[in-house]
């Protein structure tokens, strides 16, 4: 088989997410990766470097600078008659590009993958994570995107692919680019962080928030992430949400303060290796799954534990 994976970027350097896309992609076939952006030979280097990426292909024009689905999914249906799959990360961008590329093809997509079973058959989970579905499909082109924290990454550097460019149908028309509020952190970013501290309703108000979760984060060097219900109510932006509907991560180190642990929340951090939980409710969901569990009032514990770091 031959795939082809869509490269998340910045226009200048790869993000992790493609890395984990890579692996699974080779578990198909020879690896092909597709750099759409505007004034992204930066970012085309990099993919280059990807161990296990045999061909680059570029296609850097100002339509696909802000990777606009609706310009980038007919390039990528374009190009998939010399493809037998296309793998995309399962980011905001590979979740909003690969169902309309799944539409162009007519073909089913298989979403957030766990693992690759044979060329046709995978595993997802359904049900919050609390069930894993083998899929199989018949389609002659397949669509497919990648759960990064089930995959490995594969080494940035080592590869020596040959770059190619392309072009595509440019602008559709369809939507254009307004502007982005993107909150810049000084702190490791969710999805690579070894790393996390999560904070739930518990904690009050955005000043509590802050006052409580970010000192322990400081000394640990770790991310910060929240509950569903801490960014409903405002404590922090969307962008720290973790759980089913926000980002799902697998950090070395997962620490949930004044986090009861619904259902939706454990979907997105259960595969972390190390879950410590802080409540002083003994019956949260939360202890069900976590590996240290500390039963106190998180007003007193946490100050305490960042006072002895």
């Amino acid at each position: 088989m031959s795939v082809l994976v869509w490269v998340e970027h910045d226009n200048a350097s790869v993000k992790d997410a493609t890395l984990a896309a890579v692996t699974a992609a080779g578990k198909l076939g020879e690896v092909h990766a597709l750099v759409a952006g505007s004034g992204c030979g930066a970012a085309a280097d990099a993919a280059a470097k990807i161990a296990g990426v045999g061909k680059v292909l570029v296609a850097d024009d100002a339509a696909y600078g802000h990777a606009l689905a609706e310009n980038v999914a007919p390039l990528v249906a374009g190009l998939m008659s010399n493809y037998d799959a296309f793998v995309a990360p399962a980011t905001s961008n590979g979740k909003n590009i690969a169902p309309r590329v799944a539409a162009l093809l007519d073909v089913m997509q298989i979403s957030d993958i766990l693992s690759v079973e044979s060329a046709d058959t995978f595993t997802r989970p359904i049900y919050a994570g609390n069930a894993i579905a083998t899929v199989q499909s018949s389609d002659a082109k397949k669509v497919i995107t990648v759960r990064g924290t089930a995959f490995a990454k594969a080494d940035a550097t080592g590869g020596s692919a040959s770059v190619e460019a392309v072009s595509g149908s440019g602008d559709a028309g369809l939507s254009s680019f307004v502007s982005a509020e993107i909150a810049k952190q000084e702190r490791p970013e969710l999805t690579s962080a070894k790393i996390i501290v999560s904070g739930g309703r518990a904690l009050k108000d955005a000043d509590t928030f802050a006052s409580t979760i970010l000192p322990l984060a400081d000394k640990l060097g770790a991310g910060v992430g929240a509950s569903r219900a801490a960014v409903d109510a405002g404590y922090v932006p969307n962008d720290y949400q973790v759980g089913q509907t926000g980002k799902i991560v697998a950090p070395e180190v997962y620490i949930a303060v004044g986090i009861s642990g619904a259902i939706q929340h454990l979907a997105g951090m259960k595969d972390s290796k190390v879950i410590v939980a802080i409540n002083k409710d003994e019956d949260a969901p939360i202890f069900q799954v976590a590996d240290i569990g500390l039963v106190g009032d998180l007003y007193t514990v946490v100050p305490e534990l960042v006072s002895k770091l």
